[in-house]
């Protein structure tokens, strides 16, 4: 670079009529060039402008690799160590709640939410860096007020300067840009008027400041209440979801019908029945009959409701009683995990096939299925009422009878024909309509 150009170069006193300065090149070789020699003259404040990317032109201007993927790195990386805490200590130490025995902290059920705060911390970086590492939001763009700028997106290959660098001197500078083998350099006319904020504008976010503060206040407000001194007004909802709705509640005035009843009657011959229903049999839904427990089925006993039974004590018994139901070294998965983490809690399940439980009539193996076992207070075994209808807790109980039959055989069972309905009458476990095999139960297991 010559001597006269490096006087040219030399700071002075901003000019505050301009607010930069824009120069047009012929080329993009000729922009190359004078890209390098700007770059060399140790302006701060200046850019490239061109219709179409240029090879080359990030090195000739110096521009130095930008730091944002580091930045993009770095929050992704804590948004994903921060789900991990936060979910190491929300479940392994804040709320340890025991869950069907899983652990409470668990990497692989914790994935999901690492990978969503990773992605999400990544992208609020790589979108609110970009924007701040460039400079935006800005107002005014200095070169936008040249008139050749409007040909940038077409053909021409321009460089702005701002008049904030430095090195920038209008006349000087417009020099040294012409000698650098510009075809026009244009001075860039600062815009007309005041550059402080209107007075309406700042009263007008004062405004908006204060209204700002009111919903905090009032939620504040709002939660200000005690056992003493309970809130009277519901909750305010902003989503209402399907907490309130325009409906109707029970016994209500409707203007809408001439009888002003909210409720209507039923329309005779819409409700649907089933004409051959027949009410169930005594104790058919409890196993009683007063105070007496059912010594018989109150169903119909064949091998179709034993193999029903069969099918609904594998899925609801046998993880606690055991195939067999004879509990002990022989119980279920359930019991066998409770044995191995040592729960305090925890009631060894019975044996079906035991004496205690063979004495008892079946109308008692109902209630206790229907209703569940409560020792000091706690279900030992849980209620099966609303899982299992009625039908399928006597086939359990079926099935039950069988197990225990074939534990506890007779010496009749070991005959080839089926024992008389008096033998069966007098037996200890009387079923009715015929007893079943104890080898029916083995035939069905295997």
């Amino acid at each position: 670079m010559s001597k006269n150009s490096d006087n040219l170069t030399e700071p002075n006193s901003l000019q505050p009529q301009y607010v930069g300065i824009v120069a047009r090149f012929a080329s993009p070789g000729d922009l190359l060039t004078a890209a390098r020699q700007i770059a060399a003259a140790g302006y701060r404040y200046w850019d490239c402008h061109t219709p179409f990317p240029i090879h080359g032109l990030d090195r000739a201007m110096k521009i130095r690799p930008t730091i944002l993927p580091w930045l993009v790195a770095g929050a992704g990386a804590t948004g994903a160590l921060g789900a991990l805490v936060l979910q190491w200590w929300a479940n392994g130490v804040a709320y340890p709640l025991i869950i069907s025995g899983k652990p409470f902290f668990s990497l692989p059920a914790n994935v999901p939410i690492i990978f969503e705060l990773t992605v999400l911390f990544a992208a609020l970086t790589a979108f609110l860096g970009a924007i701040l590492l460039n400079g935006l939001p800005r107002l005014l763009y200095p070169a936008s007020t040249a008139a050749s700028f409007a040909r940038v997106t077409t053909d021409a290959f321009l460089v702005s300067i701002e008049a904030k660098d430095p090195q920038f001197h209008p006349e000087r500078t417009a020099e040294w840009l012409r000698n650098l083998g510009a075809e026009s350099v244009e001075l860039c006319p600062a815009p007309e008027g005041d550059d402080a904020i209107p007075a309406v504008i700042k009263r007008g976010l004062l405004v908006l400041a204060v209204l700002a503060l009111l919903p905090p206040l009032f939620i504040a407000l709002a939660r200000q209440h005690t056992a003493e001194t309970p809130q009277e007004k519901p909750r305010i909802h902003i989503i209402k979801d399907m907490d309130f709705q325009p409906k109707y509640q029970t016994q209500a005035v409707s203007s809408l019908f001439a009888d002003r009843r909210a409720m209507r009657p039923r329309v005779p011959g819409t409700v649907p029945f089933d004409p051959h229903w027949q009410p169930p049999p005594d104790g058919f839904l409890t196993g009683k009959v007063g105070n007496e427990y059912l010594t018989e089925f109150p169903i119909p006993v064949n091998e179709d409701v034993m193999r029903r039974g069969r099918e609904r004590y594998d899925i609801y018994c046998a993880t606690c009683h055991g195939w067999t139901g004879e509990a002990g070294q022989y119980d279920g998965m359930t019991s066998r995990r409770a044995r191995a983490r040592g729960e305090a809690t925890w009631v060894p399940p019975a044996s079906l096939t035991g004496q205690a439980v063979r004495e008892q009539p079946v109308g008692k193996i109902f209630e206790t299925i229907t209703q569940g076992v409560v020792r000091e207070g706690l279900y030992s075994m849980p209620p099966y009422a609303v899982q299992i209808p009625p039908e399928d807790r006597w086939a359990i109980v079926l099935y039950v009878r069988a197990l225990q039959r074939a534990r506890a055989p007779y010496p009749e069972d070991f005959q080839d024909s089926a024992p008389s309905a008096g033998t069966a009458t007098a037996s200890a476990a009387p079923v009715n309509e015929g007893h079943i095999k104890g080898n029916l139960a083995g035939d069905m297991r295997h």
